[in-house]
C-alpha cells in the first residue's frame, strides 16, 4: 500500500470527502495508521480554536489515533466559500505549497498512510500559476480519482483522467459515488466509465450510507505496491 494517496473529484460536490472518509476506514481497518489531509479548504467557519472546515473535521473524525493538530490536517483555512485563490485574496494571503508539504511530512512521520483531499476538480486554482493539480505533482502522490453518479459524469471522469494523466500522474483508481440516488441507468454508466477509464474501479459508494459501512464495498488490494 502506498504512503500517501491524493483524492481528486470530477467537480465540486461530487463527494471527495465521503470517498476519502471510507478510505481511511478501509485502510484503518487493513491495520495501517491512516490520517485524512486537506491541504487547502475554502468556506471555513469561526471556533474557538480558530477558523476551521467541516470537510478536514470529517477527515479527522474518520482517521486513526492520536490526531495530529488541526492544522496539520487543514493548514490553509479560509473563510470565503469561493474557489481558492479568490478566498486566499480575500483574506489577504496567497497560497503556497512549502507550508502544505511541512504538514503533510509531519504527518507521513507519525502515520502508515496519508489520505490528501483535493479542492474542487482538478484544475482548481490555488495562486498564480499555482493549481491543486500541483500538489500530487510535486508530491509525486498517486490519485484516485472520485466520480460523482449523475448525469454529466461521463464527460467530467473522462477528462479529468486524461488531465490527470497529461499531468504526468499516475491515476491508481476511480471510486463511484452514487451522489444522485435518482439516477437513470446507473449501471450502465458504471460499465461505460469501468471500460474507458484507464484505472480500475476501486468501488461503488451507495447514497446514503456512512463512510465506515460503505468502506466495506472498497477494494484497495490493487493499490498495494
Amino acid at each position: 500500500m502506498s504512503a500517501a494517496l491524493f483524492v481528486a473529484g470530477t467537480d465540486t460536490g461530487i463527494g471527495k470527502t465521503h470517498a476519502s472518509c471510507a478510505v481511511l476506514h478501509a485502510l484503518r481497518a487493513s491495520g495501517l495508521r491512516a490520517t485524512g489531509m486537506k491541504p487547502v479548504a475554502s468556506g471555513c467557519v469561526e471556533t474557538p480554536q480558530g477558523l476551521q472546515n467541516e470537510d478536514a473535521l470529517a477527515l479527522r473524525a474518520a482517521s486513526s489515533t492520536p490526531l495530529p493538530a488541526y492544522a496539520q490536517s487543514n493548514p490553509v483555512a479560509l473563510r470565503d466559500a469561493l474557489s481558492p485563490h479568490l478566498a486566499a485574496a480575500h483574506a489577504g494571503t496567497t497560497i503556497a505549497l512549502p507550508p502544505l508539504r511541512a504538514a503533510f511530512d509531519a504527518l507521513c512521520a507519525g502515520h502508515d498512510a496519508v489520505v490528501v483531499e483535493g479542492v474542487g476538480g482538478w484544475r482548481v486554482p490555488l495562486a498564480p500559476g499555482l493549481f491543486a493539480s500541483d500538489i500530487p505533482k510535486q508530491w509525486d502522490l498517486p490519485v484516485i480519482l472520485v466520480v460523482g453518479m449523475r448525469l454529466g459524469c461521463l464527460n467530467h471522469a473522462l477528462l479529468s483522467a486524461e488531465a490527470i494523466r497529461a499531468d504526468g500522474c499516475r491515476l491508481v483508481g476511480w471510486i463511484a459515488n452514487r451522489v444522485d440516488p435518482a439516477m437513470e441507468a446507473v449501471e450502465e454508466n458504471l460499465a461505460t466509465l469501468r471500460e474507458l477509464l484507464p484505472a480500475p474501479c476501486l468501488g461503488v459508494l451507495p447514497h446514503g450510507v456512512a463512510p465506515a459501512r460503505a468502506a466495506t464495498g472498497l477494494d484497495l488490494a490493487g493499490l498495494a505496491d
